[in-house]
């Protein structure tokens, strides 16, 4: 098991990464080449600037069982084909039973902004979202170190 992170606008790396050391989990942040990101724990994966391309070499490297942080549907979605464990930024874990809800919010949302309607956008971090992200974060790891067993 490992963690990987769409490193691109994520509020939570040192969350992964001192969460990961507790474990002694191998942390991969993939970012964009034109990110700075430096880390002595986690292996940072720097990857061109196309549209999706740190998205995809995220997926291909992961694996059953790893998890996968990220607050792109898309990505949370296909890390769930692979049996992976997605988790998005607020502490959610993605499932078969709500991805569709997830999806057709997104769906929906795209579908107002193309029509020039106006869609709240995210509201701003606060500390509470650290700590649930930490929180399901451990219970994930543990819940996946208990069922290697």
């Amino acid at each position: 098991m490992k963690i990987l992170v769409d490193g691109d606008a994520c509020p939570v790396k040192n969350i992964v990464i001192e969460t990961a050391k507790k474990y002694n989990l191998k942390v991969l942040i993939f970012i964009n080449e034109s990110q700075e990101l430096d880390s002595d724990y986690a292996k940072i994966i720097r990857v061109s600037s196309g549209k999706d391309v740190a998205d995809f070499e995220l997926i291909n490297q992961s694996e059953t069982n790893d998890i996968v942080a990220s607050n792109d549907y898309g990505v949370l979605t296909m890390a769930l084909a692979k049996r992976a464990f997605p988790i998005n930024f607020d502490g959610v874990i993605f499932t078969e039973l709500n991805i569709n809800t997830f999806l057709m919010n997104r769906y929906l949302n795209e579908k107002s902004r193309k029509a020039k309607k106006y869609v709240k956008g995210p509201s701003k971090r606060k500390n509470e979202d650290n700590l649930k992200f930490e929180e399901v974060l451990n219970y994930l790891i543990l819940k996946n170190i208990t069922e290697e067993i």
